[in-house]
Parts: structure tokens; C-alpha cells; sequence
């Protein structure tokens, strides 16, 4: 096995809007779209889209969205052996507004996501310590995401966490065991307390970071392309330039394709400019993992 992605599964229910609603205020949308999604699933499926071996270690409700999620996770080709049903509970869902620039605003209802604990690691230790790379964000328990990071270092299996959503708990002694640590600016404003509105300021607090003594630290930066930021110097990786049209799971495109990229034996710079260029294509089409092409369509 390639990959294994620890976390967590959404229903996306994707409203298209002129603006964002005021206060009181109702507002006609002028689409709609319910889809897959969840960070952990995203990066699960964009990984397994361009070839990757993926499992994926998660927890679906007690509900009708639950046959659907593991069917789409069958579909894409992820191993769901361990994708398991939480009885009376709902699964996870994610309200989406999208507007007519293409920026998102989004609502987490975590559900089933939050019972994915600690020994779920332990039940699933057979098949997580043949994984070459283990992928994690912050839509599950911390205890679950500390767990599998010591899981990795025991194991010897190289750790990516992304920390989103960003959580202002998260222990950086923690992160700092993780081999691949891949903020956005929002999350790394949260993480240091320090603006990020220039490069200059996230190079910055990017240092602070790398202070307290990261590895490899990938800061993505939107429509600016991703950051890495190591002890010798940064490198900027540029998108192309390509009209946006919905930018919801774009940073989870960016690190599924970085995972698939660094478990096919590409080194981190290349891997990294070749997820900015997947995650750009991504937001050239509507909806989430709806939007991430396979690698037949993708020659990056």
C-alpha cells in the first residue's frame, strides 16, 4: 500500500451564489450540487486518481449518505476496509457556499468524524505498517491524529499532516514529528499569531514554525501557488494561470497529488510544483473531488 489517509468523510451540499447573504437577509442561489467530500476523502481520492495505492481509515453515520460515501470511495479506487458505519450517528456534513469569484465559505458538522478514536490506529495496525506514507488532517480527533503520528515513528512511516481545519489546540511538539507539516495562510496565521497578508510576512512566520523545529513546511497560498520553507532557503512553486470557478477542495487536490508525487519517488520540490499545477486544474471545474481529473488527463 502507497498511502494511507487517516480522517475524514463529508457530504458536500454545494450552494452556488451571487454573494454571501447579510444578516436576516434570503437570498435565491442560483445552483445547487450535493457531492463527496471531507479533506481525509479528497486527498484519498485525488491520490488514488493519479495512481496511487490508497487506503483510507475512516468513519461513516448511521444514515443514507453512508452507502453512498464508501460506494464513491469503492469508485475511486481507495481500500475502505476500514471505512466503517458509527450506530445512531449521522455522518459528516459540509454546507458550501460558493460565490461568483469563486471564493467559498464552509460549514463543518463533523457527525460520524468524531468517533474515529486512538484505537481505531490499533485495529487497523496490520495494514497501516505496509503503508509507505501516512496522510493526516484536523476533521478528526487530535488524540486520533497524535496517535497516528506516533504510529508513523514507530513504524518508521513518513507522517504528512495538514492541519486544516485549523485548530488552535494542535501541540506543535506533535507537528514537529511529522515529516511533512502543509499549512494554508489562514491556518498558519492561527498556528503563529503573526499576519500573513505578503510573502514576506508568511515567510516570516513560516520561520517561526521552522524555529520550533519542523522539517519540511509547505505553506499553500491560493491563487499564489504553495511555499516551502527549510533551513537552507524557500522555494515558490507559481501556478498556471487559469480562470477560477470554484476553489472548494483545491488545497486538498494540492496535497493528495503531493502524496501520490512523494510515494511514486519524486523529490519534494518537483512534487510539490507538480501538485500546485493539479490543484490549479482543479479549480477550473465545479464541485470537489468532482473536480480532480485522473492521470490520464493530467500530464504534470
Amino acid at each position: 500500500m502507497d498511502i494511507a489517509v487517516i480522517g475524514s468523510n463529508m457530504v458536500d451540499l454545494i450552494a452556488y451564489i451571487e454573494r454571501v447573504p447579510k444578516v436576516g437577509e434570503t437570498l435565491l442561489a442560483d445552483d445547487f450540487a450535493m457531492g463527496c467530500g471531507g479533506k481525509g476523502a479528497n486527498q484519498a481520492v485525488a491520490a488514488a486518481r493519479l495512481g496511487a495505492d490508497v487506503m483510507m481509515l475512516s468513519r461513516v453515520g448511521d444514515d443514507v449518505f453512508a452507502d453512498n460515501t464508501i460506494a464513491n470511495l469503492d469508485a475511486c479506487g481507495v481500500d475502505t476496509r476500514h471505512v466503517s458505519r458509527v450506530p445512531g450517528v449521522s455522518s459528516g456534513v459540509a454546507p458550501i457556499m460558493v460565490d461568483r469569484d469563486a471564493h467559498n465559505r464552509i460549514l463543518i458538522i463533523p457527525g460520524a468524524n468524531s468517533h474515529l478514536l486512538p484505537a481505531d490506529i490499533d485495529a487497523a495496525a496490520q495494514e497501516l505498517r505496509h503503508c509507505r506514507l501516512l496522510v493526516l488532517q484536523l476533521e478528526i480527533p487530535l488524540e486520533t491524529v497524535y496517535r497516528a503520528i506516533e504510529f508513523g515513528n514507530s513504524h518508521n512511516i513518513p507522517v504528512l499532516l495538514n492541519p486544516a481545519p485549523a485548530h488552535p489546540d494542535l501541540d506543535l511538539d506533535w507537528a514537529c514529528r511529522c515529516d511533512y507539516f502543509v499549512p494554508n495562510e489562514t491556518e498558519l496565521e492561527l498556528l503563529t499569531g503573526m499576519p500573513v497578508h505578503s510573502l514576506d510576512e508568511v515567510h516570516a512566520a513560516a520561520n517561526r514554525l521552522l524555529d520550533h523545529g519542523l522539517k519540511h513546511l509547505i505553506v499553500t497560498l491560493g491563487s499564489r501557488g504553495a511555499l516551502y520553507v527549510h533551513g537552507k532557503g524557500h522555494h515558490q512553486a507559481v501556478p498556471p494561470q487559469l480562470r477560477a470557478v470554484d476553489t472548494t477542495g483545491a488545497g486538498d487536490a494540492f496535497v493528495g497529488c503531493l502524496a501520490q508525487g512523494l510515494t511514486a519517488g519524486l523529490e519534494l520540490i518537483p512534487a510539490i510544483d507538480r501538485a500546485v499545477a493539479y490543484a490549479a486544474l482543479s479549480v477550473t471545474r465545479r464541485g470537489t473531488q468532482s473536480s480532480y481529473v485522473d492521470r490520464t488527463e493530467f500530464t504534470g
